[in-house]
Parts: structure tokens; sequence; C-alpha cells
């Protein structure tokens, strides 16, 4: 029997998806170490990490706490590794964020909701969003800090952190603002609109991002300006002391793009770093006075970045793969105490840990143990210790640019210095290349982002050979059905 016109580019359009499809998962990669489930690594034990009085002893078996976005702000979680097995999970959340555990065993998680009626001056249903302290084990909530806005999309509370004196510090991406909360009152905040150009009303688009904030030293904080590229040191009464990838005159466009940084007096000057140092980062570890690690999202790496003797500062350390599979929208790398990297692999939906050389030597599937949603994991620490910052102490350049901090006080260490990497060892490259497909890179991100089912390895050239056989197949379904009706269209005898 003749097969039509259209039925066979309806059959070439099936047999394209499923040769990318079949093809695609015959040669990705397994994705973990040594091409099998790697044993994990344990801990190192408390003598080799930094003294912490309220540290248990270390498992036999890696303790990780990771904070689950879910999709895009849907079925959020905190959970609790032992090794590969989930000890507990909290999922009373649309999107769970930065997560890590308080000195008196609880954790500290940063959360946002869609929908809530405690709306206060707004509109009710609002958005609400802010942080929480849940009790491991049982996942109950103890308790919240939140406050209601208009839209969640770009305005949660992407990161908390305890300042060590009974003080949570939290940065408001709806006010591009960094708080500081005691007691549950608010006592001090820093407005980004003190030293970037500001839109009139800020709250009303994607202006910073400004998405992480820690306690690097007495009222000292590393703020992530995520639409800047950029990493600021914010000191309590003085503002802005330092800035990591400070504008260099020539990125300007990049982070005017898309209507975010803001031209207030339209010269088309605006604090913009080069995105090939760091571009849309995310959760940025202080390593110690002139080092700082970070999860350098949109170049899907993990770079190390260390000041100069001038002031500046460059990558000198980089990770883009580990198992096989390139990084995938990290956003976030903690140093381990013994030299090695955890890495919260967004989109890929796993924690890896990798040694100095990059090699991957443990890893967890987060999406499988979300049990629903699509696992877009955001933040990962490594217990007893999680993420510690070394001190600063000054620096070698200030924001006003006469070579000191004001002051020039010298904060007191947050926690020990962390091993640090060089050029050496990693396995990324030290400049990072903008090789994104416009459109093709959306439609992968929305999709990961979407659909639990989406395998890590599907990337822009399977999402581009899968639209090529729908196409075909609707093509061909178009053409067979005219035909049936004897409607006679070019090329056709």
């Amino acid at each position: 029997m003749d097969v039509s016109r259209g039925s066979a580019l309806a059959l070439l359009g099936v047999g394209l998806f499923v040769v990318t499809m079949v093809v695609g998962a015959a040669t990705a990669p397994s994705g973990s170490a040594g091409g099998v489930d790697a044993p994990a690594t344990p801990s190192p034990d408390d003598t080799d990490a930094p003294s912490d009085p309220g540290a248990t002893p270390a498992p036999s078996e890696p303790q990780t706490l990771v904070g689950n976005q879910g999709g895009w702000v849907t079925h959020g979680s905190v959970v609790a590794f032992d090794g590969r097995s989930v000890a507990w999970r909290n999922t009373q959340a649309d999107g769970y964020f930065e997560v890590s555990r308080l000195e008196d065993g609880r954790v500290l998680a940063a959360f946002a909701n869609e929908s809530a009626d405690d709306c206060g001056e707004l509109s009710a249903p609002c958005a609400r969003t802010g942080y929480r302290v849940v009790e491991p084990g049982s996942g109950e909530i103890v308790s919240e800090y939140s406050f209601p806005v208009g839209s969640i999309t770009n305005s949660e509370v992407h990161a908390a952190d305890a300042t060590g004196d009974g003080g949570i510090v939290y940065v408001d991406m709806d006010a591009e603002r960094v708080v500081l909360v005691e007691n549950d009152t608010e006592v001090w905040e820093w407005h980004a609109s003190d030293f970037y150009e500001a839109p009139p009303d800020p709250a009303s688009r994607d202006w910073l991002h400004i998405n992480d904030v820690d306690t690097i030293g007495d009222g000292r904080f590393l703020v992530s300006v995520r639409n800047a590229n950029q990493l600021v040191v914010v000191e309590r009464g003085e503002g802005v002391v330092e800035v990591v990838n400070e504008d260099d005159g020539t990125s300007d466009a990049n982070c005017l793009k898309s209507g975010r940084l803001y031209d207030a007096d339209g010269d088309g000057d605006v604090r913009c770093g080069d995105p090939s140092v760091i571009k849309e980062q995310h959760n940025p570890q202080w390593l110690g006075d002139g080092a700082v690690l970070v999860a350098d999202s949109e170049n899907d790496r993990v770079v190390e970045l260390h000041r100069t003797e001038n002031g500046s500062w460059e990558p000198v350390w980089a990770v883009d793969r580990a198992g096989g599979i390139a990084l995938t929208w990290p956003r976030d790398a903690d140093r381990l105490p013994d030299g090695d990297t955890l890495i919260a692999d967004s989109r890929n939906r796993r924690v890896i840990e990798v040694n100095p050389q990059g090699e991957m030597v443990w890893n967890v599937s987060v999406g499988a143990a979300a049990k629903h949603g699509p696992g877009i994991v955001y933040e990962a620490d490594r217990l007893p210790y999680g993420e510690y910052a070394g001190s600063y102490d000054g620096g070698s350049t200030g924001a006003d640019g006469n070579g000191t901090v004001a002051g020039g006080a010298s904060a007191t260490p947050t926690k020990t210095p962390l091993p640090r990497m060089t050029a050496a060892n990693g396995s990324g490259a030290l400049t990072a290349p903008d090789d994104g497909i416009p459109l093709l890179s959306e439609g992968v991100a929305g999709l990961q982002g979407t659909f639990a089912w989406v395998p890590i390895w599907f990337g822009e050239l399977h999402l581009a050979a899968t639209a090529l056989g729908l196409l075909f197949v609707l093509v061909g379904g178009v053409d067979h059905l005219l035909a049936a009706r004897g409607v006679s269209l070019p090329g056709r005898e």
C-alpha cells in the first residue's frame, strides 16, 4: 500500500523524536562517579572541621541538607540526606531556597508561597515570603518571619543567614534591600539604591535580583547582586566597602538587557561586572580575606576568585562538569574543610561533591528524593558544619577607590579560613564563553523547571530535533487530512 506524503512526514517526525531520545539516553553519561553509584564519601572528622561547639560527631556517611525550589516556585521542600537516603523532609512551601543549620541544631530556611490570605495592605490572595525555623527529624515549623508581596516572581526571599549573636539577616528581593532582624524586629537595613541607580519603583521590576547575604564579620555582609554580575561587601554604618567584579566600563549593555539594571541619568553607564568573570551568580562563599567561591550560574560553572595586588578580582579555579555531565545552572558551591567542594547543580537536579581536581566523588539525585515536582535544587549544606565563612580584614580597595575600607577596622573572624584552589586544579575554563543558544536555552530551562520527567541530558540540540519532529508531524497531519478531503496542494499529483 502506498504511503501518502502526509503520512510519510508524520512518520518521519515520530522517527526523529524516537531516535533523538534513544540516542540521547544511550550516549548520556551515568552522572555518577566512575560510571556507577559511588560509595558515599564520609564527612571529615570534627577535628578536621572548623571549630563548632554545637557540632555532633560526624556520621559514617555524609549528612547533607538541601533547599529544593521544586519547579519554578512549586513543590518546594527541605530535604535532609543520610548518605543518599532521605532522613526527613518538609514540603510545606511552594518554594524553599537557602537552608542552614543553626547552633541549636534547628534548620533556618528561606521560603515563598504563591498564595496567602494574610496580605496586610495588599489585596488577597497575595504571595508571601520570608524565612522559617524547622525542627529536624519531624520537619515541624517552629517559627516564621514573613511578609506579603504582590507577586512571587522575582520577589522571593532567597537567603537568610544567622549572624552568630542571635540575629538573622535576609535579602528582600522585592524591595532590593538587606535587612537585619533581632527579636522579630528589623533593626538595620541597607538599600541597594544607595549604591546602584534605582528605577522609580524598584518593586515593579526585576531590577537587581539580590539573591544572597552571608555574615563575614562584625557588621559586615557579603551580598550577591545577580543582575549586576557583582558581589558587594556591605558594612553597617558605611555601606558598600568593596566590590567583587567591579565595573570596567565594557559590560554595561549586558546588564541593561531585559529591563534589568536601570540607567537613571541616561548616560549608558551602570555598575556592571564582566560576565566572563561571573554572570548572574548565586550563593557565594567567603573563603577568607581575598578569596571567594561562587556558583557562576549563567556560565554553568563554579569558580573561585582571588583578589589581586591592584584590588581587582580574577578567576583562579573552575569546575564546569562532573560525572561526565556538564553543570547546568549551578546555584550553590561550598568549600568543605577537606578541600572538596559541594555543589547544587540546579537544573541537573543533583547535589555533587568534587575534589580539588574537579573529579566527582559523591552525588545524590534531589529530583528522585523530592517525590513530587521537578526537583530543581537551590542550595546544599554538608552537616554538621554547614557553609563556613572566612574572616574579612578590610581588603585592599574600598568602593570609594581610596585603597582603604572605612574605619580600617578588622572584623572578628567568623570561622577558620577554608582551603583555596589554584589554576593547576579544576576542570573548567577560567574565562567563561557565552555559548547559550537563544530561545533554545530558555526553552530547555522552562521544560526542566516544569516537568519532572525531562531527563538531565536533554539539551538544546535535543529540543531542536524534537521541535523539528513535531513540525513534521503537524505538517504531515494537515497534508493527510486535506488529501482525504480531496484538496490538492502544490507538489501533490
